[in-house]
């Protein structure tokens, strides 16, 4: 009888276990990637253990793991997970799989990740390809305004899923906090957890590296400031989503960070943790700031190191707003431009060359090119939006006039851009390319590396 009571009472402790087996929200998602390092991204519920496993592709037998017990769930329901194997082959390709409480998950993606090579010093720079996108905006009728919903597709996360890049970058509006999230702590957790659990969003998320910084709806309400009571969550909620290598510095917290792939560095800013509201007169304060002062001297230097480490040709800088256009339109540097033009003197003082401004915001993609100094060097500025939420159709009438677009490349409709770096020498461009929510070419426009210097260069 004893003996009897005893099995009742162990099948009745493993039921719960056995029936609440945990599960994948979404991912996997590759984060940032060095040489001897990567990071792995994923959100569960109600998972006991998430454990990765991870090999050499031509040794299977010598199996690696990272695992997560008991990881506590967020105020929005799921639970996040980092892994970051370290100590990796430089320029090696290994296999993984996830495990969740004893049960390896089906992934979207292939599982599989590659390290960096080490061919600085000792080979030409690899090419390389990478995407740009802002503006993702997920319906979610519960929470939307009335009337149709403002996301108007989905395919275009399944068209860059299928480009084969090598990684992407987000350049703000991530995800749209709407009244009922930016009105509390776990309203603000709940939004980029349903945003990234759509099925369209998995292969994008687990085919490629991913990199990001914030604009206004993933930091706060629409064109917030620094004032955001929230922001400190806020950043708090970027980080645990996204896999970054860095954020902010210990004594000036935001988003902002640096990364390397191949000849170029990237710089991606925060234009909200510090920014002063839009509408403040900028010639009756003259402090007034998007980035502030601190990041904008980071900046500075960090295109000081950049240059001094020689293997850069280009040089990255994204930001939320558009920085090079001056049409009346969105919340650009035009508004800020004091600031702005502190950065371009700081360009030309120090022959900083290879600049691309990465831009999203406005619901509509564009390109754009100022030249700078008295030596003539271009700068150029890819505007990449939106990915999925309604775009602003009239872009090209009241943009026309503005000096710095080029012509053709004003486009009203969902769409991401694909950029990439080929070719060896003087001849190394930059091919950026224009693609809609139907998979068409919009534009196709091609940078050359020579385009982005002076006329007369050291």
């Amino acid at each position: 009888m004893n003996s009897f009571r005893a099995l009742i009472l162990l099948i009745a402790a493993l039921l719960p276990a056995l029936g609440s087996a945990g599960e994948i929200v979404s991912g996997p998602m590759l984060g940032y990637r060095a040489h001897r390092e990567v990071m792995l991204w994923v959100e569960t519920k109600a998972a006991d253990s998430v454990r990765l496993e991870y090999w050499l592709k031509d040794e299977p037998t010598e199996v690696h793991q990272l695992e997560h017990l008991d990881t506590p769930h967020h105020p929005g329901g799921g639970q996040i997970h980092h892994f970051r194997p370290g100590l990796l082959k430089m320029g090696a390709t290994y296999d993984y799989r996830l495990v969740i409480d004893g049960k390896e998950q089906e992934l979207a993606a292939p599982a599989t990740f590659e390290t960096q090579d080490l061919w600085e010093w000792r080979k030409p720079p690899p090419d390389f390809e990478f995407l740009v996108g802002s503006c993702s905006y997920i319906n979610d009728s519960e929470f939307d305004r009335p009337g149709d919903g403002y996301g108007k597709t989905t395919r275009t996360y399944e068209l860059m899923g299928e480009t084969g890049a090598d990684f992407m970058i987000w350049t703000g509006d991530n995800w749209y906090w709407r009244e009922p999230d930016y009105s509390s702590i776990s309203g603000l957790w709940y939004r980029p957890s349903h945003d990234r659990a759509i099925p369209e969003m998995q292969k994008l998320l687990g085919s490629m590296h991913h990199y990001a910084t914030w604009d206004d709806h993933d930091y706060g309400p629409n064109d917030s400031n620094w004032s955001f009571e929230y922001k400190a969550e806020a950043l708090d909620i970027f980080k645990a989503y996204w896999g970054n290598h860095t954020y902010g510095e210990s004594d000036n917290p935001g988003v902002y960070s640096k990364f390397f792939w191949g000849d170029a560095a990237f710089f991606l800013m925060d234009n909200h943790y510090y920014r002063d509201a839009a509408e403040l007169d900028q010639d009756k304060h003259a402090q007034k700031t998007q980035w502030g002062r601190q990041q904008l001297e980071w900046l500075k230097q960090s295109l000081l190191a950049a240059k001094k480490l020689k293997h850069f040709r280009f040089k990255f800088i994204a930001s939320g707003n558009q920085m090079l256009q001056t049409a009346p339109f969105g919340e650009p540097h035009e508004l800020y431009r004091r600031e702005r033009e502190e950065l371009m003197d700081f360009i030309i003082e120090n022959k900083i060359t290879g600049v691309v401004f990465l831009t999203g915001d406005v619901h509509h993609s564009a390109m754009y090119r100022r030249q700078i100094g008295d030596a003539g060097q271009w700068v150029y500025e890819v505007t990449s939006s939106p990915l999925s939420s309604g775009a602003f159709t009239d872009a090209a009438k009241v943009k026309g006039d503005d000096p710095h677009v080029i012509p053709n490349t004003i486009i009203g409709d969902q769409n991401f851009v694909k950029i990439s770096l080929t070719g060896k020498g003087r001849k190394r461009a930059l091919r950026v390319v224009c693609i809609d929510k139907k998979g068409e070419t919009r534009f196709d426009e091609l940078i050359r590396a020579v385009d982005l210097r002076p006329a007369v260069a050291e």
